[in-house]
């Protein structure tokens, strides 16, 4: 299938590239002309402008948008919005607040083009792995798409289906979640989740840690090798999960993480997360628990801390912002 691609960051050159190989034919635009020149060089059709992208597909369009969530996202939609036709279709794969895509897709309607919101995790190794991908929108349109997703999503990956699950496309690695705003709901869930899966395992390692402590009585002090246990807990344990390979990996490459400060950033959702609990009246101690402990990082910096920093470089290749910015 032909589809656009706008946003050539850490995860949206890596998809147009695992599109490339599923043989799709890409048409690139990013406001930096070095990622789209480089893609151009892999197969992929680069564009100089919205213009010269939505001029270079042929209709009926699909034009994906993976930018981050806000102003720019907002800005690209209208300007889309202008450029498309009826029939057409928006993706937004980003990580938009879920009521954003309901407005959207309704001011969209009028005009005949179609509004897919997808909830997409994988970071900088989605490439290889594969793209896990949370859909929402008119059921017939993420159908008509179905190689695009089918391409970029992980497909089994080895892991046997749940006994007792008719086989879907959940499977696969993507799932129609719903109507329009659906797909980035779950998404926004998923990363709340994974702040509090990221903040046990950056407590518990920090209790490992000071095992050693001269505060503790001299037969009670344990000089544990992180490391090594994180490697241990890999195989055959109940906590075995990709983070904890994440933190294995960073342990190996530097036991003290030295290079790492501790400051944490949250990046939108694990907060609408907490405002969709307090909407639905549902208590969500852990979720609220690591959310603040990021807050509160960018004051004090802890090896949790720094274990939670290396984490989200390891996935995402987020990069911490300097000391006081």
């Amino acid at each position: 299938m032909q589809i656009g691609m706008i946003g050539l960051g850490r995860m949206g050159a890596n998809m147009v590239r695992r599109l490339l190989r599923g043989g799709h034919d890409c048409v690139v635009y990013d406001r930096d002309p070095a990622p789209v020149q480089e893609l151009a060089t892999e197969g992929a059709h680069g564009a100089a402008s919205l213009d010269a992208l939505v001029a270079a597909l042929a209709p009926p369009r699909t034009v994906w948008m993976m930018l981050p969530a806000g102003a720019i996202t907002e800005q690209t939609v209208q300007a889309l919005a202008g450029k498309l036709a009826s029939g057409d279709v928006l993706i937004d794969g980003g990580n938009s607040y879920f009521k954003d895509d309901v407005r959207r897709s309704q001011e969209l309607l009028p005009k005949g083009l179609h509004y897919l919101d997808v909830g997409t995790s994988g970071g900088i190794w989605g490439l290889e792995r594969g793209y896990c991908l949370m859909l929402g929108g008119d059921p017939a349109t993420v159908e008509r798409l179905d190689p695009i997703w089918r391409t970029l999503a992980p497909g089994e990956s080895g892991i046997p289906p749940t006994p007792g699950r008719t086989a879907g496309t959940a499977e696969q690695g993507y799932l129609h979640c719903g109507p329009s705003g659906a797909g980035h709901f779950v998404k926004m869930i998923h990363n709340g989740i994974e702040y509090g899966l990221m903040q046990a395992y950056a407590e518990g390692f920090d209790i490992l840690k000071n095992a050693a402590s001269n505060e503790l009585p001299e037969a009670q002090r344990y000089p544990l090798d992180l490391g090594a246990i994180s490697e241990l807990w890999r195989r055959g344990s109940v906590v075995t999960s990709w983070l904890l390979d994440l933190s294995a990996l960073a342990l190996a490459a530097s036991p003290e993480l030295a290079e790492y400060t501790g400051s944490v950033q949250d990046s939108g959702e694990g907060r609408w997360t907490i405002v969709a609990a307090l909407e639905e009246a549902v208590p969500a101690d852990v979720l609220s628990a690591a959310l603040y402990t990021r807050f509160r990082s960018r004051k004090e910096h802890t090896f949790a801390e720094k274990l939670l920093s290396a984490m989200r470089h390891g996935f995402g290749g987020h990069v911490e912002r300097p000391s006081g910015g």
